[in-house]
């Protein structure tokens, strides 16, 4: 058998690339793995006026757990409880789906405080460093 052959692709990675990857990927936790429901969700803001997404959650449900990837509220409209409201309803899909809990990662300049204060734990940790921002990784099991 002839091996791959490697290809180095730092900018323009296309949507094709990153596709075909997961699919592999994929391919190989289904068979090797149990609690493979792999479901992606969206809540979405939308603007009072326009009706355009100016924010909200985006997160998936994977191996037996949810992960909210994304979560941005609008610095206009922060305060008001929307935050809240997102990972409530990110809690409910979870629970839905039958998750073990929901799991995120955040920065140390973003929302650590925001997430302890919804029951999120902190279960890993990258430190900060000249180069790079701490990141933490939060988790709130049901």
């Amino acid at each position: 058998m002839q091996m791959p052959r490697i290809e180095i692709v730092e900018d323009n990675v296309t949507s094709q690339q990153k596709a075909s990857i997961l699919d592999a990927l994929l391919t190989y936790n289904n068979a090797m793995a149990r609690h493979t429901v792999y479901v992606e969700f969206a809540i979405v803001l939308r603007h009072p006026e326009s009706g355009d997404v100016i924010g909200g959650l985006y997160g998936l449900t994977d191996h037996g757990w949810s992960f909210v990837k994304l979560l941005v509220v609008p610095e206009a409209y922060r305060g008001l409880g929307l935050g809240r409201r997102l990972m409530a309803e990110a809690e409910a899909i979870a629970r839905r789906h039958e998750s073990e809990g929901l799991w995120l990662e955040t920065f140390d300049f973003q929302a650590r405080p925001f997430y302890e204060k919804l029951g999120f734990q902190l279960f890993g940790e990258l430190e900060a460093g000249e180069k790079a921002h701490g990141q933490f990784f939060l988790k709130k099991r049901f």
